[in-house]
């Protein structure tokens, strides 16, 4: 018999035309997060659970006994949202899709690092609004990008990339800031310069983009103490996960005007934004859209069926976290 499984979210349909010809596949035609008690009857009922980042599995989420689940295969390169311990527990296998969502990602930290920096957002509102009174030398002045100094948290493969396009496309000074040390052709060809702590980098830095992962490790690792470290003229650029950032503490700071301002994708309770946050002017705020291109998500899709597939024919499975 072909293995259960169950898709929690809507997939592209090439990818879940694929799923259902492969596998005995439940699809979930309602795409609404799937409900703590769903998930629990999922563990009973299914040999895979093809999980996004918008399924919460704590501990709490996994059962106490014997599950039939033997594998979570991510949607997604970032898996913080996956108690993978727990996991690794109860003999379940996670995977993830790294690799394939490394140029949308870093594609979409410049289009946040131009659309703050150059206040696009503010300026199609104005326009849309019927507001806007012609130009003039001094309306919506914004900060130039080109030429400055860019610092990078997590130098992993959306960290680099986004350094590339910074440093070859723009001008940039690169420097970045990570747990272990990187020297390679890559950053090397860049120029850039590791610097010892994360406060070295804030203080260096006009934009900091992150691209480390989320959970306890990182969780709040930019606090108030850190965006004081921060150029007042300076900006913070967030692909990465929203627990990554303290967003009372950015509030404040935006509120306060201590750095010039922010572009957001992620957020650390989605989709719930703060309405603080929401009535700030001087941040771009995007609904979690770092891999959402057809092309990207049809190849995340396209790394789950291989995972899925090496484990259910018993071969090493590619992506394996836990």
């Amino acid at each position: 018999m072909k293995p259960r499984l169950i898709v929690t979210r809507r997939w592209p349909a090439a990818v879940e035309a694929i799923l259902a010809e492969r596998f005995d596949t439940t699809l979930n035609a309602s795409d609404e997060p799937l409900s703590p008690a769903a998930m629990a009857s999922a563990f009973a009922d299914f040999d895979a659970i093809l999980a996004t980042v918008s399924d919460r599995l704590p501990v709490a989420a996994f059962p106490e006994g014997a599950a039939r689940t033997r594998i979570i295969a991510n949607f997604g390169v970032g898996f913080s949202h996956i108690d993978v311990a727990a996991a690794r527990d109860r003999d379940i296998v996670v995977t993830n899709t790294p690799g394939v969502l490394t140029d949308c990602t870093a594609d979409l930290a410049l289009s946040l690092m131009l659309a703050v920096a150059r206040r696009t957002g503010e300026g199609e509102r104005q326009l849309r609004a019927g507001e806007w009174r012609g130009w003039s030398p001094t309306h919506m002045a914004g900060a130039k990008v080109s030429g400055k100094t860019l610092g990078i948290v997590g130098m992993g493969r959306i960290g680099k990339a986004t350094a590339r396009r910074a440093h070859f496309g723009f001008g940039m000074k690169i420097v970045f800031f990570n747990r272990s040390p990187v020297d390679d052709d890559e950053t090397r060809a860049m120029g850039a310069v590791q610097m010892p702590t994360l406060d070295d980098v804030l203080a260096a830095s006009d934009f900091v983009s992150l691209h480390c992962p989320g959970g306890a490790e990182n969780r709040h690792l930019i606090d108030a103490r850190s965006l004081r470290s921060m150029k007042r003229c300076a900006f913070l650029i967030n692909t990465a996960r929203g627990d990554v950032v303290d967003q009372d503490a950015l509030t404040g700071a935006l509120e306060r005007r201590e750095i010039a301002g922010a572009g957001l994708d992620v957020f650390a309770d989605e989709p719930a934004v703060p309405e603080a946050l929401k009535r700030l002017e001087n941040v771009v705020l995007l609904p979690h859209l770092g891999s959402a291109t057809e092309e990207t998500r049809v190849a995340m899709g396209m790394k789950v069926v291989e995972n899925l597939t090496a484990f259910f024919e018993g071969r090493p499975v590619p992506d394996r976290v836990a």
